[in-house]
C-alpha cells in the first residue's frame, strides 16, 4: 500500500519536471507505473475527451470493476468531474454509448444504514484516489471508508478499511430490470444474479456472482427498491443485500467476489483465481501481468508525457475484445452463448465494434498477440455458429448499430497475417464471409443492408430509404477486397474470388469528378442533389465527405487516377487541413459530440477524434510526398493525445483510437489491414523495442529525434538503405533493426518514386 502511494507521487513529480523541462526518459522499467486509467474520463455527452472509464481490470479480463458516480443505467458510469461516488461497480460496458450489462455494485457505509444511491453516496477527491489497472483506492469521506480493490479475470479482492463504529455495513446493489440476492450468514457469503443489460442477449441472461467476507454478519437485510425487509432473501425488479458488523478503527475487512454467466456452481469456480492468495498477493501478481504484457513495448527517448501517454494508450489497447468464456470443472474453456442462451464449449469474446476496430486495433493484435488472436478466432467461428452471423458490434451478442461488413477484414487479415496456415476454423470463417457479403441481415448491422442494390448496380443507392449509403458502398468496397484476398489465400476457384475482387472497386462508382469527391449516387446513376460536402451524416456516417472519400484503404492509385493524379490527389489532402471546420449538422437536427470535436481542434476538417478519417495523414506516401504525412501524424501525436483525463480528441472507441497512438509513435500503421504492408510515418522515440510472441525482435532507432527532428532523412533496414515508405508484415516478424536518421527539414527526394509507394489493388500484377 504505502509503495503504491510513493511510487505515484514519484510519477507525478516525474511527470511535473519533464514536461516542464522537456526531460527525456532514456528507459522504462515498469511501464505500468506509466499508465494513468483516468486518460478519457473527463467527458460527457455533449464532448468526449475519450468516453472511457477507469478500467480497473486484468488484460481482455471477463469482468472490469470502476467506481460508480453515474446512477443506476447511466452509460457514464464514471466522469471525472463527479463529487461523489455512488459504489463500485463490475462493469462490462464498452463504451457510454453501448452502456452496460451484467452490472452490480459493492458500497461500503457508516452511520446511519442508507442502501439507496443517492443516500450512500459519498463524497471523494482525486487527491485521496489511487488509480492503477491492477489496483484502485479512495477515501470515501463520508463513511470514513478507504475501498481498496484488486482484480484477477473473472474475480476480485475488496478491501475496506473501516473507523471505530458499531454501524459499519456493505450494501450489495444488484441493480434493476430483474436481480435477485440470497445472505448465508453461516459462511459469511452473498449470492445473487442481475439482469440488467442494454441488449443484445437472450431471455435466460444473467450474470450470477458471489461474495465471501473474512468477518461474521451482524446485521443482515435484503431490499427491493426502496423497501428494505428482514428477511436474508429477495427476488424483484431491484434486489439487493445489506451485510454489517462492529468494527475497531483501522480494522480491515476483505471480502473475494467472482461472477459468472453460466451458474453460481462457476461463479464459485471462478472464486479459484484468488485461491489463498490475500490482497497484497492478487495487487502484486496483478501488477506483475501488466508489466509483463506492457514490457512487450519498450519505449525510451521521450518526455514523461510522450511515455505516459504511450503506455496509456497501450493499457487501452490490450482490454477489449473482453474474454466471454470461463473454465469448468475439467479446466476447459465453456462460455454462455450471447447469441443461444446455450452454455458451448469453445472461446467467446465479445465488446468491440469492428467498424472501429478493424482499422488499427486488430492489425495491432495480429502483430503482437497472434495466438490470442486464434482464441479470438475460434470465438467468431462459435459466434456464427450459434447466430448464423459473424457480429459487426458484438456487446455481449449482435448489436444493431454502425455500418459495413467489416468482420471480413477481422477474419482475412488474421488469417494472412498468421504464420501458421493451419487455423482449422478459416473455411468455416470463409463460409460466413461469403454468407455475410450476399445476405441482408436479421439486424440493419448484421449482414449487409442494400446488398441487393451493390451487387446488382454496384452501390447502396441515396434514395433507396437506406441511411449512410455511401459509407456502407465504400466500406463494403473494402470488405470485398479482404474476401478476395483470403479466397485467393485459401486457394478458391478464380471465378469466385474475382466476384469479390470486381466488387472491391465498387468505389468509383461514388466518385463525383466535378469536385473530386465521394458522392451519394441515385437508383437511376445520377448523383443526389443539393450536395454539400461538409453535410455530417445523410449519406455518410459519422462524418462528411471530407472525411469518408478517403475510404478506399485497398487502392489508393485507384483513388489518385479518379482525382486526375498524384498533384490533384495531394491538393485534396491538404484541403482537409486548410478549409475552415465549417459543417451542416441538418440531418442530425443538432450539433453531435463528434461535430464539436472537430470544430475545437484548430486541424480544418480533419475529426481524428471519429474513425473514418484516422488513417488519412499517412496518405501522402502514396503520392511521393511522405514528408507531410510525417509532418501531420507528429501534429496529430503532439495536439490530439495526452496521459490526462481529458487526453483523447474523441471517444476512444474499444482500443482503436489508442492502437492508432500505438501504431503511430512507433513508427508506422495499418492503412490497409488485409495487406502485408503497414505505412510509415514518423516514429516519436529515440529507441523502441517490440517483442515478437515467436520470439523475435523490432528494434526502431531515431537517435536524433526530438520535437523539431520529426522528419525522415533516411531508412535503414537490417542495415541496408531502404526508400519504401512501407514496411512489410511478414518481414517484421523475423526480427528486425530499422534505423531512422531524423532531420528538422523534410528529405523530398525520399519516398518519391512509385516503387517506394505502399500497395494499392490497382498496381496488382
Amino acid at each position: 500500500m504505502k509503495k503504491i502511494f510513493i511510487n505515484s507521487i514519484a510519477f507525478l513529480f516525474a511527470f511535473n519536471c519533464a514536461t516542464a523541462q522537456e526531460g527525456i526518459i532514456d528507459n522504462v522499467h515498469n511501464p505500468i507505473d506509466w499508465v494513468n486509467p483516468l486518460i478519457g474520463s473527463d467527458s460527457d455527452s455533449n464532448l468526449s475527451n475519450g468516453n472511457t472509464y477507469p478500467a480497473i481490470a486484468m488484460p481482455w479480463a471477463m469482468n472490469f470493476w470502476t467506481p460508480q458516480t453515474g446512477k443506476m443505467g447511466d452509460g457514464w458510469a464514471y466522469t471525472y468531474s463527479a463529487k461523489k461516488i455512488k459504489g463500485f461497480k463490475q462493469t462490462h460496458q464498452p463504451s457510454p454509448w453501448m452502456n452496460d450489462y451484467g452490472q452490480f455494485s459493492i458500497m461500503p457505509v457508516t452511520g446511519k444504514l442508507r442502501f439507496k444511491e443517492d443516500e450512500r453516496e459519498s463524497w471523494f477527491s482525486h487527491k485521496s484516489e489511487i488509480v492503477t489497472p491492477y489496483y484502485y483506492s479512495v477515501y470515501l469521506a463520508d463513511h470514513d471508508v478507504t475501498t481498496e480493490i484488486a482484480p484477477t479475470e473473472r474475480a476480485a479482492r475488496f478491501r475496506f478499511t473501516f473507523p471505530e463504529t458499531n454501524d459499519a455495513y456493505v450494501v450489495i446493489d444488484a441493480f434493476d430490470k430483474g436481480s435477485y440476492v440470497k445472505i448465508i450468514p453461516n459462511e459469511n457469503k452473498i449470492i445473487g444474479y442481475t439482469t440488467r443489460n442494454s441488449g443484445g442477449v437472450p431471455q435466460n441472461f444473467k450474470n450470477y456472482f458471489v461474495i465471501v467476507f473474512d468477518k461474521d454478519f451482524t446485521v443482515t437485510k435484503t431490499f427491493d427498491g426502496a423497501n428494505l425487509k428482514e428477511v436474508l432473501e429477495t427476488q424483484g425488479n431491484h434486489a439487493g443485500a445489506v451485510i454489517g458488523f462492529k468494527t475497531s478503527k483501522g480494522e480491515k475487512v476483505n471480502a473475494k467476489v467472482a461472477s459468472s454467466f453460466i451458474s453460481y456452481e462457476q461463479a464459485e469456480r471462478n472464486l479459484n483465481e484468488i485461491g489463498r492468495d490475500n490482497f497484497d498477493e492478487i495487487m502484486a501478481k496483478g501488477k506483475n501481468v501488466w508489466n509483463t504484457e506492457l514490457s512487450r513495448i519498450k519505449v525510451g527517448g521521450g518526455t514523461a508525457d510522450q511515455i505516459g501517454t504511450f503506455y496509456s494508450s497501450l493499457y487501452r489497447s490490450l482490454l477489449f475484445p473482453r474474454k466471454f468464456y470461463e473454465f469448468d470443472a475439467k479446466g476447459k474453456a465453456v462460455h454462455y452463448s450471447p447469441y443461444n442462451g446455450k452454455v458451448l464449449p469453445g472461446y467467446m469474446f465479445t465488446d468491440t465494434g469492428f467498424w472501429d476496430t478493424f482499422r488499427a486495433l486488430y492489425p495491432f493484435l495480429n502483430l503482437m498477440y497472434p495466438e490470442l488472436n486464434k482464441e479470438m478466432q475460434d470465438g467468431l467461428t462459435n459466434a456464427y455458429n450459434e447466430s448464423g452471423w459473424l457480429p459487426e458490434w458484438a456487446s455481449p451478442g449482435l448489436r444493431d448499430i454502425m455500418v459495413g461488413n467489416n468482420s471480413a477484414s477481422i477474419v482475412a487479415e488474421a488469417y494472412l497475417k498468421s504464420e501458421d496456415k493451419k487455423s482449422p476454423n478459416i473455411e468455416n470463417l470463409y463460409k460466413a464471409l461469403i454468407h455475410g457479403a450476399n445476405n441482408e441481415g436479421p439486424l440493419r448491422a448484421v449482414g449487409r443492408l442494400g446488398v441487393d442494390y451493390y451487387n446488382k448496380i454496384g452501390y447502396v443507392p441515396y434514395d433507396a430509404g437506406i441511411n449512410e449509403n455511401a459509407a456502407r458502398t465504400l466500406e463494403y468496397a473494402y470488405d470485398d477486397f479482404a474476401i478476395y484476398k483470403l479466397g485467393v489465400a485459401l486457394n478458391k476457384p478464380k471465378s469466385e474470388t474475382d466476384i469479390y475482387k470486381k466488387r472491391s472497386l465498387n468505389y468509383k462508382n461514388l466518385f463525383d469528378p466535378q469536385n473530386n469527391l465521394m458522392r451519394g449516387k441515385n437508383k437511376d446513376g445520377k448523383f443526389q442533389e443539393p450536395f454539400s460536402p461538409f453535410k455530417w451524416g445523410d449519406a455518410f456516417t459519422e462524418g462528411n465527405s471530407w472525411h469518408y472519400s478517403w475510404s478506399v484503404f485497398h487502392d489508393m492509385q485507384g483513388l489518385i487516377n479518379l482525382m486526375g493524379g498524384k498533384e490533384n490527389f495531394v491538393g485534396q489532402l491538404d484541403k482537409v487541413f486548410s478549409l475552415a471546420p465549417v459543417f451542416d449538422e441538418s440531418y442530425y437536427g443538432g450539433v453531435i459530440h463528434e461535430i464539436r470535436e472537430m470544430q475545437i481542434a484548430n486541424m480544418g476538417q480533419y475529426a481524428h477524434g471519429n474513425q473514418p478519417i484516422q488513417h488519412m495523414t499517412y496518405l501522402y506516401n502514396y503520392a511521393g510526398e511522405p514528408w507531410k504525412t510525417q509532418y501531420w501524424v507528429r501534429e496529430t501525436m503532439n495536439r490530439m493525445y495526452h496521459a490526462t483525463p481529458d487526453g483523447y480528441c474523441g471517444d476512444e472507441d474499444n482500443g482503436q483510437t489508442s492502437a492508432w497512438y500505438v501504431f503511430s509513435a512507433i513508427g508506422f500503421y495499418p492503412v490497409t489491414p488485409a495487406s502485408d504492408q503497414y505505412v510509415i510515418g514518423t516514429p516519436l522515440f529515440k529507441n523502441v523495442t517490440i517483442k515478437l510472441q515467436n520470439g523475435k525482435e523490432i528494434s526502431i532507432n531515431a537517435p536524433k529525434n526530438n520535437a523539431e527532428n520529426k522528419y525522415i532523412k533516411s531508412m535503414k533496414f537490417n542495415g541496408k538503405v531502404n526508400t519504401n515508405n512501407w514496411l512489410s508484415h511478414s518481414e517484421l516478424l523475423k526480427g528486425a533493426t530499422i534505423d531512422f536518421e531524423m532531420s528538422n527539414t523534410a528529405n523530398k527526394n525520399r519516398g518519391t518514386v512509385t516503387k517506394d509507394f505502399p500497395y494499392s489493388l490497382s498496381n496488382e500484377k
